[in-house]
Formats: C-alpha cells, structure tokens, sequence
C-alpha cells in the first residue's frame, strides 16, 4: 500500500522528501543509498540514461538489501561507465556483447540456483538485473530477451529507452518514434524522418509472452520509478521494465529538459505509463494535465522538420493520433477530464 506525497514549492530545495520521515522518503533522498552508479561516469550532460539507471539500480539495491548482479549490454550506459580500465559500478557487474544481455543474466541466475542447490539450501538472497538500450533490447538483443521471457528465468530486464542507437552515432532503432530525424532518417524527401508503421512495441511484446511483471516509467516520476523496480523484486520469474530516458544528444534536445520531456511525453499520451500482471494490466499512471504532441515535439531537434517553413500539419496529426490510441487503450484520461 502507497501513500500519495503532495509538494509544495517554496523557493528552496529543503522542501519535499527531507521533510519527510524516513520511511517515507524516495531511495535518492536516503543518506543511506548505494549509489549504485557512483560520480566519476562520463555521461552527456542532462542523460536520461544516467539518471534512469542510478533509480533504477539504487531501488533494486534497496529491495534486496544490496544483493544485486547486473549484467550491461554494450551502449551508452556501459561506454560512458567504464571506459577502461575504470569503472562507476559499485556492484558485481558483468559486460558481455551487444546482445546478450539476457542471456547472461539468465547464466548467471541459473548459476545461483545451481550452487544453492548443491549446498542444499533455498534460492540465493543474491538477484540478477539485466539492462540495455533500446538498441540492445529491441534490435539486436531481441532474441535472447524473448528466450528469457519464454523460459520465465529470473531475471528483471531494464530498457533504457533513449530511441535511437546514441552511442554510435544516432542511428534509428526499433524504439525510434515516426518522423523523428536520426542519422540513418534523414530530415529529407517527401516524408521525412522515421517512417511510419515501423518498429516494436516492447512492452506490449513482453506482456504477449505472459511473464510475471511487465512495467513502464520515465524518469519524471521518480517515486513511480522505485516503488515498480521494488515491486519486480519482489517476485520471481522473468521481469521487465521500460524506462523512457530522453538523450539531450540524439534528441536536439536543452540538458535541463530532459526531465520535463519525460513528462510531457507522459501527459501527451505518448508514452503510457503502465503495469501489467501475467499478460493483463493492472495499473496506469492517469494523464494529470493533457497537452498536445506539438508541446512535446518542439523543443526537439529531430522533429524541427515538422515546424519549419509552413509546417507538416499532416504528420503531427498522425502523432496525435498514435497518441490519442494509447490515452483509449491504456484509459489514461479520467471520464470527466476535457482536453
């Protein structure tokens, strides 16, 4: 059982979870956080991907009293934390190849059942998180990840969702939204951008397999963040968790927006955020205040083709759509709520 905390803005920073008793604060406000991914990394300014992992991971800390592996497919997450021969990980930390991430969280889940077996006694306190880019997870990690949903290892998988192979360049991936402007989708030609009707729905792939817990979040909402990383640790079985990470890089996007993108892509519609039980959903995360795509699509550069000179009406009309879908799909809008 959760309790809502209401802030109050008062011209400080003293105000909100300092305030609060103890039990009642997020895992970042805690003196006692792990600081899984400790200060030295070398992320952009303003990552989304930085800030996703270090909730993220400090929450898994905190719901297993520190007994955490995490396996890291190659990205920008494992690039920026370990150039060699340093590392930012204050944890066991295992980096394998580009895609399978899952795979050697499933190995390494699979080596503590054995060795709790052989000594005979229950399962290891010690849990395995494996965690990767969109990249790694939709592309070319694709594979091993359905194979660790289907085999129902026990393994929480981590999407960190930036939407676009960052690392090397950004190239379009899988994740990439219609009509944003990569590397590889040009802002040229009579349909510019990502094309539409392309790509993977991960989340929704992840529930068609009917694992435990399939759950999104963003880093806006730190405290939604938390309490789903401490619901997956709570179960066994195979677990997945999609957080949208806006990249300031990839996306042309300010460094001190990155928070407020993650927002607004939640409160468009964009970006539903869910939980899902067994293949059904369980819980969403209501739209507050609902805004339209164009506040969402502006302050990106990957999307300044849609406003220049006259405008594309037409393709952020199909946004609004695609985002209007998931507001009737996941009922993100309360009945007597008005745009």
């Amino acid at each position: 059982m959760t309790q809502t905390i209401k802030f109050y803005q008062t011209g400080t920073f003293t105000v909100g979870n300092r305030l609060l008793t103890p039990e009642q604060r997020s895992v970042q406000a805690s003196e006692e956080r792990t600081n899984s991914i400790n200060s030295g990394h070398r992320a952009c300014q303003g990552c989304g991907e930085a800030l996703g992992a270090r909730y993220a991971v400090d929450a898994a800390m905190r719901a297993t009293n520190g007994q955490i592996i995490a396996a890291n497919a190659t990205g920008c997450l494992e690039v920026f934390s370990t150039p060699y021969p340093e590392t930012s990980w204050q944890l066991p930390w295992i980096h394998s190849l580009f895609g399978n991430a899952a795979a050697v969280g499933t190995g390494i889940a699979a080596a503590l059942k054995v060795k709790a077996t052989k000594a005979g006694k229950p399962l290891s306190d010690a849990r395995v998180i494996a965690q990767g880019g969109d990249g790694g997870t939709t592309d070319i990690g694709f594979g091993c990840l359905s194979g660790m949903f289907e085999r129902n290892d026990d393994v929480l998988y981590i999407c960190y969702d930036n939407e676009a192979y960052m690392n090397t360049g950004v190239q379009r991936s899988s994740a990439t939204p219609p009509a944003a402007r990569t590397a590889t989708t040009m802002a040229v030609g009579p349909h510019p951008g990502a094309e539409f009707g392309q790509g993977k729905n991960l989340p929704l792939i992840a529930m068609a397999h009917e694992i435990p817990y399939v759950a999104t979040a963003t880093v806006a909402d730190l405290r939604d963040l938390e309490a789903k990383v401490e619901k997956a640790m709570s179960l066994r079985g195979a677990r997945y968790l999609h957080i949208l990470v806006p990249c300031p890089l990839g996306w042309g996007a300010a460094s001190h927006d990155t928070i407020r993108l993650a927002r607004l892509a939640r409160e468009t519609g964009i970006f539903p955020e869910f939980e899902a039980e067994h293949g059904e959903v369980t819980s969403v995360t209501k739209i507050r205040s609902r805004v339209r795509v164009e506040d969402y699509l502006r302050p990106q550069k990957r999307f300044a083709h849609l406003f220049s000179g006259a405008g594309d009406p037409v393709t952020i009309a199909k946004i609004q759509a695609d985002a209007d879908r998931n507001i009737r799909r996941f009922k993100l809008l309360d009945e007597e709520t008005t745009v």
